[in-house]
């Protein structure tokens, strides 16, 4: 774009401005103040509070090509950061129309109170799908988003700034989304009208330990509305570490930042763990800092993935699922190693998917199964991993 003002409304009270000095007026919203982020944008149609609270979003500004963002409000469920006091996802959305009031039997609050509370800064009044053809045709741009409820910005301290901005490579975002300690989790997947239960542990359950670069609650969830006993450590545990929790399973989440950035003490330990025989699945960015691990590469993506209508291919059953993705950076996988197979490809440009190491209990996947896009047309793959250990453990699989 040039340096001229695009989409222009009426006093505006919110700037965008892109590193190439490009300013976009709109009306603020949320938090007061202006940040730093990458702009992506995102085409679901619903699970906006998911989509916001996702720790993978850390970092980044959330453009939603969907209109009408509001019309459900907020509730304490629906939030995906461990901590959901703690705002570990977006640090701004862009929207295209006002907020609306809520109109859900669920709404605990309304979206603008929510993102003011979250400290989120947010804008409207601007066609976001013209911003997501311009990230389509140039890339994911480094900006700066600044609501001033009066209307006065220093533009030329914004411009410096979004022109400054270091950006997401080389980033390494997991440590601050991460949780302090070890943690036990226990509660299960929202069943209608009922809310979430817990899985109350016995003896004999499967454990998983999962490892957590920034990992969402539905993940957790769907682990122990399988039976699971799930015990979550920190992204920076040491593989000795890990294994005295004695895994029956070893889960690597999602997250934010660059993976081989985060890999840095993730990748050794990882390492360690492939030389034993305790089975692993990844997510997201575990499933890059698992390929990280193995010997391939990570790149960094023209205009990432973020929506949940994206059809992936899974090799291993033949079948296509719709899915819901999240991620600015990709495993390429031309630089699998011999003795690793890709499992899953995106049927929208053929970038990879998930990777398995043969005749080992070791897989991963790019995209989020725990979503409900399809609506659960990857739910397969918790099963499958349970089963890896079910095996190994000498008893019966579960039904895929």
């Amino acid at each position: 774009m040039t340096e001229t003002t695009a989409w222009k409304t009426h006093l505006p009270t919110a700037l965008l401005v892109l590193s190439d000095g490009t300013i976009i007026e709109g009306t603020g919203l949320g938090a007061i103040g202006a940040v730093e982020a990458e702009i992506c944008f995102n085409t679901a149609l619903t699970g906006y509070q998911e989509i916001l609270t996702d720790p993978s979003y850390a970092g980044q500004v959330v453009t939603f090509t969907f209109p009408h963002i509001g019309n459900i409000g907020v509730n304490d469920e629906d939030v995906e950061g461990l901590d959901a006091d703690v705002q570990s996802g977006a640090i701004g959305a862009i929207f295209k129309a006002g907020i609306t009031d809520p109109s859900n039997y669920r709404a605990a609050a309304h979206l603008d109170n929510w993102l003011k509370a979250r400290g989120i800064v947010a804008m409207s009044g601007i066609d976001t799908r013209a911003l997501t053809v311009w990230i389509r045709e140039n890339g994911m741009p480094n900006a700066v988003l600044a609501h001033s409820p009066d209307g006065k910005f220093n533009i030329d301290d914004l411009k410096r700034r979004a022109a400054n901005w270091h950006g997401l490579e080389g980033l390494d975002l997991a440590k601050s989304a991460t949780v302090e300690k070890s943690a036990p989790w226990s509660q299960t997947p929202w069943v209608w009208d009922e809310g979430n239960g817990e899985h109350a542990a016995r003896d004999g359950d499967i454990h998983i330990v999962a490892i957590d670069f920034g990992v969402k609650r539905n993940i957790l969830r769907l682990f122990a509305g399988l039976g699971c006993q799930v015990t979550v450590l920190p992204a920076t545990s040491s593989a000795e570490e890990i294994l005295a929790h004695k895994p029956d399973g070893i889960f690597l989440s999602n997250g934010p930042g660059d993976p081989a950035a985060t890999g840095i003490y993730a990748v050794p330990a990882i390492k360690t763990l492939l030389s034993g025989d305790v089975p692993i699945f990844g997510i997201c960015l575990g499933h890059q800092i698992l390929a990280l691990a193995l010997g391939a590469t990570t790149v960094k993506m023209h205009q990432g993935h973020h929506g949940a209508n994206h059809p992936v291919k899974d090799h291993t059953t033949g079948k296509v699922e719709i899915v819901s993705m999240n991620h600015g950076f990709a495993v390429d996988g031309t630089t699998l190693p011999q003795g690793v197979s890709e499992t899953h490809v995106s049927l929208f440009d053929g970038s990879n998917c998930g990777l398995q190491v043969n005749g080992r209990p070791v897989f991963s996947v790019q995209h989020h199964p725990e979503a409900s896009p399809g609506p659960q047309d990857s739910h397969y793959l918790f099963r499958r991993f349970i089963n890896l250990i079910r095996e190994k453990r000498g008893e019966e699989a579960l039904a895929e």
